[in-house]
């Protein structure tokens, strides 16, 4: 199977179907922890291996029907993968409608819906764990940003529900359904904010480059008929 640009329905659908099955039952992913999984390797501040990142996925090795079913399986990982380091590149505003982030809402998400709704937990959880891939240099980035960590903090607010005040050894403040949909909201956004900071960080920088000094008993460049050591150089 060739691995796809993107997923569309029916793939993500059997892709889903395989997590629940395959992963789910053994602490793996399902389909919306995978999507944040794979977001936040997509923005990671170090890359990292395909090789590394897909035992966690299933939680334990799975055994696969045969060799067709092991390829189509690899095929729509790669294509999932794909479809997150695309997304990555796109604002808000400008989000094809393919790539959006795989999470699931209710039918009707903009009606009153209880606050116990955890919607967007276990894509924040997934995001979370492919932090722990390279978590040193993630810790770097948020000691440097402070937007970064804000970032973070409303990450973790999906995660855990709670939103911490200023002590954090107080007792958090519950995190309310129309509170989650925001988040969910500015999720492709404050990705692409991730993304465009590991461009830069990524991009070698151009030294400075400074004119070659003269030998010193050569003419100063200044054109004073001067040696350079009796001019300028002096």
């Amino acid at each position: 199977m060739k691995v796809p640009s993107y997923l569309d329905d029916a793939q993500i659908e059997r892709l889903s179907d395989l997590l629940d099955q395959r992963a789910v039952p053994f602490k793996g992913f399902n389909l919306e922890a995978l999507d944040g999984y794979l977001s936040a390797l997509a923005v990671s501040p170090e890359d990292v291996p395909v090789a590394e990142w897909q035992p966690a996925v299933w939680g334990k090795p799975p055994r696969w029907a045969d060799e067709a079913e092991r390829a189509e399986v690899e095929a729509l990982l790669l294509g999932h993968w794909n479809m997150a380091s695309q997304r990555v590149r796109f604002d808000d505003d400008d989000l094809p409608e393919h790539l959006a982030p795989l999470l699931w809402l209710p039918e009707e998400a903009e009606a009153e819906h209880p606050d116990e709704l955890d919607v967007g937990r276990d894509w924040a959880f997934g995001f979370f764990r492919g932090v722990e891939l390279r978590e040193a240099a993630w810790e770097k980035w948020l000691d440097e940003h402070d937007w970064i960590e804000e970032i973070f903090a409303r990450l973790d607010q999906l995660a855990s529900g709670e939103v911490i005040g200023e002590d954090p050894e107080a007792p958090g403040a519950p995190v309310g359904y129309r509170e989650r949909l925001e988040v969910i909201a500015s999720l492709p956004g404050m990705l692409a904010d991730l993304h465009h900071h590991r461009i830069d960080a990524f991009t070698p920088r151009e030294p400075i480059r400074k004119d070659a000094t003269p030998d010193r008993n050569a003419l100063c460049p200044c054109g004073s008929g001067k040696k350079y050591k009796k001019c300028h150089g002096a």
